[in-house]
């Protein structure tokens, strides 16, 4: 099925129309989602990333709303007083009589409510039922009925125009909550989603074409190391390797220097996320390797959560067993040390056999005792609810990669999100990606995706499809993806044929980033360049672009909005490197062995850090700041900042700011929510 180009950020349909200044003193955002302040999925990111660029535009008139969850608040939330008087008095009305769709405000100001997802959307829906005089905007990150079908391993894409959608919905039992989607879809004066793919989706299950496609960016200047990123990497990897030498003790047979990290992660969706495809290529990958004796071991991590009970009683002996290890070496080298030290005060040279007595040799050899092991290292480092049913476990069960001494190929499935606070692998999430060499997300349905964008603005390279809504952004926008660290695989099904590409197509970009030591660093310089194309300073041009649409199509008198289509896309491109390779496309081999010559081509390699990343930087254009004509100025109507607050749901209300703060630094906000409205601080 082929798919449209999208217009790129500097391009959007109407905005080179708009040279007024938009006076926000007279308008309210309130921006509705369920993960607002409530991590579930990707939309927790986008609204965290997003806030702080988002009020920077709005000031204190920017609101979030979503579901009250105590142990949210207690760890997120700072309970204040409110300050604003019309917000005090919409607090002390909701107390008196609960929630009301009404301004405290002597002149109500113009409102726009921003709803994301299908679960936020019955008060998008009530909204225009009763005629609300509300700008509304609606924001599908994933078809509901859409994210079910590929679950059902149906041929999705090729199909789209076919589908029978009420009989679909009912057969899954989510007709009320497709009928819900649909209609906020319909409802709302704007209607966007994430990614070209998905806009193609909406338009045939939702049967409305979205608006403007409002692409998921992050807050780059959080994960920015400049030139320190190379050392994170190194640093990270590092951690990782001890918990690696924890994990296989007793079959430590490998060389780990010879390592490559690769991960996938994400929501537990087994063929969605592509986990199906990942295991079936590592299985063959495990054969090449076999069948010419490679020396290269590959430590693949499933990182998604899960229902487990506990931790692995064998994975927590590793790490205990190699902690023994490590403290046996420090207390004979204490010892040794000593020796040698008392040997040279007296001006002699030591005697190497005595340098170790019989007490050493006990030590070690009770050390290198329980290191015996008669089981193989698990797959599992925790205790899973439902293992006989697991899709992961079954189909490792299935291909035979139990981590045996004999497999080039180990598998580590983590059903938990990572914390610096575990026994097992202490680290967060974003060091954990920094010390990988590749991610894999061979995703079959992904609205966006932002695992492989995040590994992007951390400088590590992935590989990604054209199915998903990052890699058709991608796509679009450079070149040569895979010259940058994006290595997008082109599909629109998976087969037998076509697995056995993408399991070369892994073998050689493994490889390949594994091969020389420069290139990959090179490697990761360029991938780290390609954040600003990700960052919220560009992307979110699109939300503030949607915002101006709504106000214009809900209150015409007082705003104009006159969209023109462009002749052509006038966007940016990335160029391809002038010093390429390195790309696996380019440079790949036909085996895991190569060259030892190939390594001495990089000295005479054209390769100028600085004056390449500066012809990055002139083809990045600054996007277009979008203003909005107003009919009228007017006057301010009173509303300072904070003002009306009303809620559509039970929920939590507070105006965030995301993560260049200390952690545990209080950002005074306000916080409203059903039943017990108050003002809050957040703690970032």
């Amino acid at each position: 099925m082929p798919l449209a180009r999208s217009l790129s950020v500097t391009s959007l349909s109407g905005l080179e129309d708009w040279d007024e200044e938009f006076d926000l003193e007279n308008a309210v955002l309130f921006e509705i989602a369920w993960e607002v302040a409530n991590k579930v999925g990707g939309i927790y990111t986008v609204i965290q990333t997003k806030a702080r660029l988002t009020a920077e535009e709005w000031g204190e008139n920017y609101f979030l709303v979503g579901p009250y969850v105590e142990s949210n608040v207690r760890t997120q939330v700072e309970l204040i007083e409110p300050t604003n008087p019309e917000l005090k008095r919409t607090i002390d009305k909701m107390n008196s009589s609960g929630c009301k769709y009404a301004a405290q405000s002597e002149e109500p100001p113009h409102v726009v409510a921003h709803f994301h997802e299908w679960l936020a959307g019955l008060g998008l829906v009530l909204c225009r039922h009763r005629q609300l005089p509300v700008a509304t905007i609606f924001t599908t990150h994933a078809t509901l009925l859409g994210r079910y079908l590929c679950a059902g391993n149906v041929d999705f894409y090729n199909n789209l125009a076919e589908f029978n959608l009420d009989k679909e919905a009912g057969d899954r039992q989510i007709y009320h909550r497709y009928c819900l989607e649909r209609a906020a879809a319909h409802c709302a004066h704007v209607f966007t989603t994430v990614s070209q793919i998905t806009a193609i989706e909406a338009e045939h299950l939702l049967k409305r074409k979205p608006d403007i496609v409002t692409p998921n960016g992050l807050n780059v200047k959080k994960f920015s190391a400049v030139h320190e990123f190379q050392n994170l990497h190194a640093q990270s990897k590092n951690r990782i390797q001890e918990f690696i030498r924890g994990h296989f003790y007793g079959h430590l047979d490998f060389n780990l220097d010879k390592c490559l990290f690769l991960f996938i992660a994400g929501r537990y969706e087994f063929s969605n996320k592509g986990a199906d495809i990942f295991l079936e290529a590592l299985a063959r990958l495990n054969y090449l390797l076999r069948v010419n004796h490679s020396d290269v071991t590959v430590i693949a991590f499933f990182i998604m959560p899960a229902r487990t009970n506990n931790f692995n009683v064998e994975t927590l002996k590793g790490q205990a067993v190699r902690k023994q290890l490590w403290d046996t070496a420090h207390t004979v080298k204490e010892r040794f040390g000593k020796k040698l030290y008392e040997s040279l005060l007296v001006g002699q040279l030591p005697d190497v056999s005595k340098m170790l007595d019989k007490e050493d040799f006990t030590i070690m050899k009770r050390a290198i005792f329980a290191t015996q092991r008669q089981c193989q290292p698990p797959i599992c480092t925790h205790n899973m609810l439902e293992d006989s049913s697991d899709p992961i476990l079954n189909c490792v069960r299935r291909i035979g990669l139990f981590n045996s001494s004999a497999d080039r190929v180990k598998i580590i499935f983590h059903p938990e999100f990572l914390s610096s606070t575990s026994p097992l692998l202490p680290m967060d999430y974003e060091e954990f990606v920094r010390g990988c060499h590749l991610g894999v997300f061979p995703s079959y349905y992904e609205p966006w995706g932002y695992t492989p964008a995040e590994c992007t603005v951390m400088g590590i390279p992935s590989v990604s499809t054209n199915l998903s809504g990052f890699g058709c952004f991608m796509e679009e926008h450079i070149a040569d993806p895979s010259a940058y660290g994006t290595f997008l695989y082109i599909c629109y099904t998976f087969n037998c044929l076509n697995m056995q590409h993408f399991t070369s197509y892994l073998l050689s970009t493994g490889i390949y980033i594994l091969d020389r030591r420069r290139q990959r660093i090179i490697q990761r310089n360029r991938t780290e360049r390609l954040s600003d194309l990700l960052d919220w300073r560009y992307l979110g041009r699109y939300y503030t672009a949607a915002r101006h649409m709504a106000l214009a199509k809900a209150f015409p008198d007082t705003y104009i909005y006159e969209p023109q289509e462009p002749t052509s896309t006038t966007g940016f491109r990335y160029p391809r490197p002038a010093s390429v390779p390195p790309s696996p496309a380019l440079s790949r081999h036909s085996s895991p062995h190569h060259s030892e010559a190939e390594d001495n081509d990089d000295e005479d390699e054209r390769y100028d850090e600085d004056l390449e990343a500066e012809k990055d930087r002139v083809n990045i254009r600054q996007p277009y700041t979008p203003p909005l004509k107003n009919k009228s100025p007017g006057n301010s109507n009173g509303i300072t900042r904070s003002s009306v607050c009303f809620c559509f749901v039970p929920a939590l209300l507070y105006h965030s700011l995301s993560g260049d703060h200390q952690p545990h630094t209080p950002v005074s906000v306000c916080v409203l929510f059903l039943g017990l409205p108050v003002s809050a601080s957040i703690y970032l």
